[in-house]
């Protein structure tokens, strides 16, 4: 992503309307259901745009290795054999940057990038400084995408300018590697902060925009992503740039992804299903995902530690 010159005119002044993006959120899905075979197959792809993730303090080595074993075959051979499939991974892997080196080894050769959380995650309460030098030490240890956090304040008291500028220096600091930013919509108050938050980190040149950190009371929401979406769809109409989307936090089961899928199919098409341009933040929901194509394939619900996570 390339982002644009910043530009005011293009958020300042749209308004969004919150009962009737509720209300459009409410009906994606009612209006429309996939069943049996569509169903396994949603699911199937919805496996792929996951981000499985480790954020927690006692990260270690080991435990990142066996999410990593889960990344490389997220579904059990015989679930895969009964299915059809023959090979099936998750979109990356996302941790501490202290733990990408690991997590790089053990994903050498599945085709599996790496994602790491930087800038100060969760807060973003950090010197700038500061957090650039942890982008740079995150890419440095092999990430490719990384998912940067942003300064709520900026968002909260309109300094949209400021904004952009910390988002582009984020985006230089990441050099090759995809950025994903967090706009932790939770912290942001109103869907219109939200629709201006995002316009900004796209002119800023971020690849992908992402609801939350997971670590807010309030994470991804359907109105906040329809919100997110319809940013998308506007700065890529305004701009001719085309700019990916993570919703994360709080989504952990199969009738989550399926309905984050028809959001994407509903507003922007097929296109944004697809793991370059979508993703999950969610470790939880593969597990639920696991057990309802075992359900597809057998008829009967196992219990969920059948489907451990690593």
């Amino acid at each position: 992503m390339t982002g644009t010159r910043f530009d005011p005119s293009w958020f300042e002044a749209h308004h969004v309307n919150l009962s009737a993006t509720e209300r459009r959120a409410a009906t994606l899905t009612t209006r429309r259901t996939v069943k049996k075979d569509w169903q396994a197959a949603w699911l199937a792809q919805a496996i792929t745009c996951i981000d499985l993730t480790t954020l927690a303090g006692d990260d270690t080595p080991s435990r990142v290795q066996r999410l990593c074993a889960k990344a490389r075959q997220p579904l059990r051979d015989d679930i895969m054999a009964a299915l059809g499939l023959d090979a099936l991974r998750v979109g990356a892997v996302c941790v501490y940057p202290t733990m990408v080196a690991h997590a790089v080894k053990a994903l050498e050769g599945s085709g599996v990038p790496v994602a790491s959380v930087a800038t100060g995650f969760p807060a973003g309460l950090m010197p700038l400084s500061l957090r650039l030098a942890e982008i740079n030490y995150a890419v440095d240890q092999g990430a490719s995408e990384v998912d940067i956090v942003i300064t709520r304040e900026y968002a909260l008291t309109g300094q949209w300018s400021k904004l952009y500028d910390e988002i582009a220096a984020m985006r230089e600091a990441c050099g090759p590697a995809h950025m994903k930013a967090i706009l932790a919509t939770g912290d942001l108050q109103t869907l219109g902060n939200v629709y201006k938050a995002s316009m900004v980190a796209m002119q800023a040149g971020s690849d992908f925009i992402k609801t939350s950190t997971g670590k807010e009371g309030l994470n991804a929401t359907l109105p906040v992503s329809l919100t997110m979406v319809r940013a998308l769809r506007d700065f890529r109409e305004k701009s001719g740039q085309i700019v990916g989307f993570k919703p994360a936090g709080g989504i952990k089961s199969a009738k989550d992804a399926i309905a984050w899928l028809i959001l994407m199919k509903e507003e922007l098409g097929t296109r944004w299903t697809r793991n370059d341009l979508f993703r999950f933040g969610a470790s939880s929901m593969l597990g639920d995902i696991e057990r309802q194509l075992e359900h597809h394939v057998t008829g009967r619900y196992s219990a969920a530690n059948r489907h451990a996570m690593a």
